[in-house]
């Protein structure tokens, strides 16, 4: 749970630092700018606040490794939700309301993340998991939206180590195999996600792994 405010933070604070130009960049999200990912990541806060207030009885059915449903198909940026939140995006007009709406939701977020029990169950999705898992699963949210967000913007900061660390071998249990030592955390995960294609080399490091690539996460 540490690990997902640092990491949450950390993304929150790079957002805080975009300028204005910073915003209408490309982002490392297929079909979107860098300010429709900011409007994601106000939906993700908002997602984790209804989470974290919404118990479950029942046994766990997912941790925070199956968490994740696993599609072969890139996005394409044509997906309804997707286009919907292009157009909530440029509904804010102002750049600053976006961030200030960010900051003002994802901190309550943050807030709420650092009083949970961990041991307490949750229901999403139509999916039952601990608090601890669920909070688990949303590192490897905010590292990969982390990356997403500076894809394109010179000197940005990128996400703690510690938290592309815990990413990749998250992904490693999910992909049933682990990448090359010779991969950086931060390659392991681009390439893994589809984020960037491997060069030739690293399709012969990947071997058998390369087949199971990308791990389209949804």
């Amino acid at each position: 749970m540490d690990l997902f405010s640092r990491s949450w933070t950390a993304l929150r604070e790079a957002v805080a630092e975009l300028s204005d130009e910073d915003l209408t960049r490309p982002s490392g999200c297929t079909g979107w700018l860098v300010r429709d990912l900011v409007c994601h990541l106000v939906i993700d806060a908002q997602d984790v606040l209804i989470t974290l207030v919404t118990p479950a009885e029942a046994e766990p059915t997912r941790d925070a490794e199956t968490y994740w449903d696993i599609s072969e198909t890139p996005p394409t940026g044509d997906d309804p939700l997707d286009a919907l939140t292009v157009r909530l995006a440029a509904a804010y007009g102002e750049s600053w309301l976006l961030k200030f709406h960010l900051d003002d939701v994802g901190s309550a977020a943050g807030r709420a993340a650092e009083l949970a029990d961990p041991g307490l169950r949750v229901g999403t999705r139509g999916q039952i998991l601990t608090t601890g898992d669920y909070l688990s699963a949303y590192v490897l949210e905010w590292t990969l939206h982390h990356l997403d967000l500076i894809a394109h913007l010179q000197g940005a900061a990128e996400p703690p180590a510690e938290g592309l660390a815990r990413s990749r071998e998250m992904l490693e249990k999910i992909a049933g195999s682990a990448f090359p030592t010779s991969f950086s955390d931060k390659d392991a995960l681009l390439v893994g996600t589809g984020r960037r294609a491997p060069t030739d080399a690293e399709t012969t490091e990947l071997g058998e792994l390369a087949a199971k690539l990308p791990l389209v996460l949804g």
